[in-house]
């Protein structure tokens, strides 16, 4: 039998669906991952083996082929190997086979079963919720996937265990809640500038037409003094988020603001 783990793979900013499939069968021992996986990807035969032994599992004496379909788009990146391990789980019974069902999975394991962070984690959200599925991922990144939907069922746990304790129902996993990182200092405002005040209209009127703004001018003409006081609308923040989240490999819940361009 087949065992099915829906998990994504990034196009730019775009997570497209892949389906790792999961085969125990008879042969010679053996594990192979197929389907156009780059280095990370083939690598990750030894995280999920070590990560299982450590959870107190061990890898049937049969061989195990995994397919990443399609097998035509390239896979890359670590966040396959919670997919690869939770389907090689449910395969041998060490979880229910119906309990990944509804759920896009992602997440890098340790060599103790832990699960670490990954980039990706929002754009997978979003695209999990528009197909109307759950998100399993890395306990530090629930909150940032938190901010895809209300609704969305988000289980974010910190090791292999907790999850299959999760399956069991031995332990429930909370739902993590959305935050942002609080500001270290006060809150710049609009009235801190002195003086400007066609710059200061034109920050306005963007702020308040949605538009896009470019300040010109000499070094110190105030112009980075402008920008920091320019109030951005959360669609805009949350989309330079999964930006950073993808290119910049940072927490897309720790942004605040978009970042600004300043030619020295």
């Amino acid at each position: 039998m087949v065992q099915r783990v829906a998990t994504v793979a990034f196009e730019g900013i775009e997570a497209r669906a892949v389906d790792v499939q999961v085969q125990v069968a008879p042969g010679l021992p053996a594990f192979h991952v197929v389907g156009l996986p780059d280095k990370a990807v083939s690598e990750a035969r030894e995280r999920v083996r070590a990560a299982l032994v450590a959870s107190g599992l061990a890898l049937p004496a049969r061989r195990i082929t995994v397919n990443l379909a399609p097998a035509d788009l390239p896979k890359e990146g670590s966040h396959y190997d919670l997919p690869i391990a939770l389907g090689l789980m449910a395969a041998i019974g060490a979880i229910p086979a119906d309990a990944l069902s509804g759920f896009t999975v992602l997440g890098e394991l340790g060599l103790d079963g832990s699960i670490a962070a990954v980039a990706g984690v929002l754009p997978a959200a979003i695209g999990a919720n528009t197909r109307g599925e759950g998100l399993i991922c890395p306990a530090t990144c629930g909150a940032e996937a938190a901010w895809a939907s209300p609704e969305m069922e988000i289980v974010a746990a910190a090791s292999l265990i907790q999850l299959a304790n999760h399956f069991r129902g031995t332990q429930v996993l909370a739902r993590p809640q959305p935050k942002v990182r609080e500001a270290s200092d006060a809150l710049v405002d609009l009235k801190d500038i002195k003086g400007q005040e066609s710059a200061k209209r034109a920050l306005e009127v963007a702020a308040a037409g949605g538009h896009n703004l470019l300040t010109t001018g000499p070094p110190s003409y105030g112009t980075g003094l402008c920008q920091a006081r320019f109030a951005f609308e959360q669609a805009e923040v949350l989309s330079h988020a999964i930006g950073a989240d993808l290119i910049a490999k940072k927490d897309a819940s720790k942004r605040t603001l978009p970042p600004m361009r300043r030619d020295k």
